[in-house]
């Protein structure tokens, strides 16, 4: 069954009500990902299954497909593609939960996966979303174009190495004793924007766009992911564990230097609303058809989980 796009006269409506049929649509490409083969680990299957099917924000994904839809690209691609940013995304938070990174209990409001399972499993399991998400993005069902294939791989691997993901969460763990600005803001970026720029620069592979195009949607996902972040650290203060779905208040208690510590509650929110007008401005020339990334900046701004 061909898949509907999230634009135009079948995508229109709210930012929830195309969340709803995404986070329908990533879970069909999820499970059917992760499959049912004979001779698999059932233990396994069911672990990569409880850290990836059924919860989450599915941001990432839907900023691929945003971004798709808006150089014309093709939506059961970016899904695809979706489905592999969102087995990177469960893979980095199993692995973050562990007791040896930040040892917590509660994700998305339910039990973290070593707690459901066990500490061994949870390693594993988060091995194998992260080879997921590379099966996903070489197989060439994702795009018949060798060459953009290889650079959704290429591009997905540098989001998530030494120069972005695992070097942020690296950082986070061992910081400076004195980090200044500079240092907190580059960590944040690695730790939560490389995997939302590579969404956007991903979504925009899919499609045709001019350099400039690409320019401006990259500096879009620049100031997006900063947001994000800036928000994550905003409600580990101010945020309910019930709505935000795990602990809060983790990173003063552990002395972590973040947005709100070195600029206020204040100030960070006033910081996440200039990076947002940022955002903005970027999406100018694109007019009315970059309205779901419009949104989907004014969701991260003011989100409360």
């Amino acid at each position: 069954m061909a898949l509907a796009g999230l634009g135009g006269e079948e995508g229109a409506g709210s930012l929830e009500d195309r969340l709803v049929r995404l986070r329908k649509d990533i879970d069909a490409e999820l499970d059917r990902a992760i499959g049912h083969g004979r001779g698999r680990d059932r233990q396994l299957a069911a672990a990569m299954r409880y850290a990836v099917i059924g919860g989450g924000k599915r941001f990432r994904a839907l900023l691929v497909t945003a971004v798709s839809e808006l150089v014309g690209g093709s939506y059961a691609q970016a899904l695809r593609v979706g489905a592999a940013i969102e087995c990177v995304h469960a893979q980095s938070l199993v692995h973050d939960d562990l007791p040896c990174m930040d040892d917590d209990d509660l994700r998305r409001g339910r039990p973290t996966l070593h707690r459901k399972f066990d500490e061994a499993t949870a390693v594993l399991a988060g091995d194998a979303l992260l080879a997921l998400a590379f099966e996903l993005l070489a197989d060439e069902a994702t795009h018949p174009s060798g060459e953009v294939r290889s650079a959704l791989v290429l591009s997905l691997a540098r989001a998530i190495g030494q120069d972005g993901l695992a070097g942020g969460q690296m950082m986070d763990l061992y910081p400076p004793a004195n980090p200044s600005p500079g240092a907190v803001f580059d960590c944040e970026s690695r730790k939560t924007g490389a995997l939302i720029r590579f969404a956007v620069e991903a979504g925009a592979k899919l499609g045709t766009c001019s350099a400039e195009e690409q320019a401006r949607l990259l500096r879009f996902a620049e100031n997006l992911g900063l947001i994000f972040q800036i928000r994550d650290d905003i409600l580990d203060r101010i945020g309910d564990a019930a709505v935000v779905g795990k602990a809060v208040g983790k990173d003063v208690a552990a002395g972590r230097k973040t947005a709100t510590s070195l600029l206020g509650l204040d100030g960070a929110e006033r910081q996440a609303s200039h990076l947002e007008s940022a955002c903005h401005e970027a999406l100018d020339p694109f007019g009315m058809r970059a309205l779901p990334l419009r949104d989907l900046a004014r969701f991260a701004v003011s989100r409360m989980h």
